[in-house]
């Protein structure tokens, strides 16, 4: 085979950096004697690095997670320190892969919604976790039109195969009885099998106001309870004129 059909070839195998890279990294294995393990082993590894990081910007794109809300532009100072000591180990990749769910309460403004954020874009930086970030009111919104179009089992489905739902802002729109009935169905499909993270200003003895019925309100609080974190927002707002951390 020609060197000149090897970039083909190995675009048609679907290694495209390799194709892109296997000229400069033959002149650089040539005048640095590299042997042919080394030179396959930097050839594969970018392979694989390129890969991962497709990977990862497709999962960043589909996860619809805000872009300005990330670790790194979060002032974890204003957090309150229970918070702040909890944040590493909700990175870990045991926290999602035993279906936990994550639950943050507190006034607006109090860096809910951030923190929220920027931990479902770690997972998927870190560990290629697949994450939705999504309002409740929109949530809400696609369950009912999907009952209504009888297609609620397949949305449900396509849902289950993020690994992470953040829902935020739940009890900020006030919602219909029929509404919250999808919703309970939702939470209660992913119940102790994929981990769900919600942001509220409501706390739990106030969900009366979002499910409408005590019982319907107690066993969504059971399942979202069981194997979860809670995190509670206190202090003052973290927003100002230029900034918004909720």
């Amino acid at each position: 085979m020609s060197a000149n059909a090897l970039p083909g070839l190995l675009r048609s195998l679907r290694l495209p950096t390799i194709a892109r890279e296997y000229d400069g990294a033959i002149q650089r294995a040539e005048a640095e004697d590299w042997g042919y393990q080394r030179l396959l082993g930097f050839l594969f590894e970018a392979e694989g690095n390129d890969r991962l990081q497709r990977k990862i910007d497709r999962q960043l794109k589909e996860s619809n997670l805000p872009k300005s809300k990330t670790l790194e532009a979060l002032d974890q100072k204003r957090l309150p320190e229970k918070i702040r000591r909890q944040i590493p180990t909700l990175l870990e990749p045991d926290f999602l892969r035993r279906g936990d769910n994550l639950l943050c309460f507190g006034l607006a403004g109090r860096g809910k919604t951030h923190l929220a954020a920027a931990l479902g874009r770690e997972w998927i930086r870190r560990h290629q976790f697949r994450v939705l970030f999504v309002p409740a009111f929109k949530l809400v919104n696609q369950l009912l039109a999907a009952k209504r179009d009888l297609r609620l089992p397949q949305v449900i489905a396509r849902l289950h195969r993020f690994d992470a739902v953040v829902i935020d802002d739940i009890g900020y729109v006030q919602h219909s009885r029929d509404e919250m009935e999808v919703l309970f169905q939702f939470l209660a499909e992913r119940y102790e099998n994929k981990s769900v993270v919600i942001t509220s200003n409501l706390v739990f003895s106030q969900w009366d106001k979002i499910f409408k019925d005590p019982m319907t309100t107690m066993a969504a609080v059971d399942r979202l309870v069981h194997h979860a974190t809670i995190l509670e927002f206190t202090g003052d707002t973290q927003r100002t004129p230029n900034k918004r951390q909720d």
